[in-house]
């Protein structure tokens, strides 16, 4: 896919994708003023048809969705059946077609596991082909074209950090950096990214490559099945009951997990936000392990170079550890610096429990 982009004056590829076009610092900025759209080659879509797909989709996963409507953006969890996280999606339906949006990574796996899962249902999921996946805030989208093959838009407005119907944030909302974040995905076609290409080659318009987009994500304290989920993960550690989990829909694969740790229990392990030490160009890298008091709490998850906050992460650390404290990350380049922010709280869940009452004296 990178061929469409590869012309443009700075474009920086590596791993297949497009990282950056020379400047990230320059193309976050340019991509919160809603001067830029971002190329996000690391982003794929799937294709849902047929008249069953929303009541299929509903049965088969955490979000509720038989009464989705055209155009309405929503995103769901495929869970295994101890509640760990297998797959993510961004979900928008056009009224014909429900199209996911996935990380690339997941793409395969995801599509593979859906065509076992039709059974007799009237279903077809398919690789969404043709379609480019690009990203911009609120004040760039209207930058972008986007693919309406049903007369709707395919424009995912990314719910984050808002709490859908059905679902619970334990992060606290009245100091959440996410609120500042607006964020869409769109789909376009192949022909429209390449005038998207010779726009941006001609100096009319600016593009962002995904290491821009990702660090607005991890500022945003937004967790992403490619960087956070692990074989091990449940929804909760990461928040992820927020937008993608309904707790009151019917049954699916996961849900007694799901509700047993959000009414009963706490999430094993939580999701934190570091500020790293920047006085040394050391980055960690996703699997650094973070120390507080010398022993190791967790790892690094996403880490990311921020243009106002400067270095920044996110990690995935022990119920226990230490709540607002100062640790330390260990890289392949020495130790950084970093000071704790709470994401997850230690008490997230134990919704249901409520305070035993005193026992009443024995009457004589």
């Amino acid at each position: 896919m990178t061929g469409v982009f590869a012309g443009v004056p700075g474009v920086v590829v590596d791993d297949d994708r497009v990282q950056h076009f020379g400047n990230p610092f320059a193309e976050q900025r340019a991509l919160v003023g809603g001067r830029a759209v971002a190329v996000l080659e690391d982003r794929a879509a799937l294709a849902v048809t047929g008249e069953d797909r929303l009541s299929w989709l509903d049965s088969i996963s955490s979000q509720a969705l038989t009464g989705l409507a055209p155009g309405v953006s929503t995103e769901l969890l495929v869970l295994d059946p101890q509640g760990r996280v297998e797959h993510a999606a961004a979900v928008i339906d056009d009224g014909v077609t429900t199209w996911l949006i996935v990380d690339r990574g997941d793409a395969a796996p995801l599509l593979e596991w859906l065509r076992r899962m039709r059974f007799r249902l009237r279903v077809d999921p398919q690789e969404a082909s043709g379609l480019i996946v690009l990203g911009a805030t609120d004040a760039g989208v209207h930058l972008l074209p986007a693919a309406a093959p049903a007369h709707v838009p395919l424009v995912w407005r990314d719910p984050w950090p808002q709490v859908a119907p059905g679902g619970v944030g334990y992060a606290d909302a009245a100091d959440h950096p996410g609120a500042e974040r607006s964020w869409n995905e769109v789909l376009v076609t192949t022909a429209d990214a390449e005038a998207l290409a010779a726009a941006a080659i001609a100096g009319e318009i600016a593009l962002a490559g995904a290491v821009a987009a990702d660090a607005l994500r991890v500022a945003a304290w937004r967790p992403r099945w490619a960087a956070e989920n692990d074989e091990r993960l449940i929804p909760h550690e990461v928040d992820w009951l927020r937008t993608a989990v309904h707790l009151d829909k019917g049954c699916y694969r996961g849900q007694e997990t799901v509700a047993k740790v959000h009414n009963l229990g706490h999430p094993p392990r939580r999701l934190v936000a570091l500020h790293l030490d920047g006085s040394d160009d050391v980055l960690p890298a996703p699997g650094d392990p973070v120390e507080i008091d010398g022993a190791v709490v967790g790892a690094i998850t996403s880490v990311a170079r921020h243009h106002e906050d400067g270095p920044i992460a996110l990690a995935l650390v022990k119920r226990s550890a230490g709540v607002e404290v100062d640790a330390v990350v260990r890289t392949a380049g020495g130790e950084v610096a970093a000071s704790v922010r709470t994401v997850v709280p230690a008490d997230a869940g134990a919704a249901a429990s409520v305070p035993r009452l005193p026992r009443l004296s024995r009457r004589r």
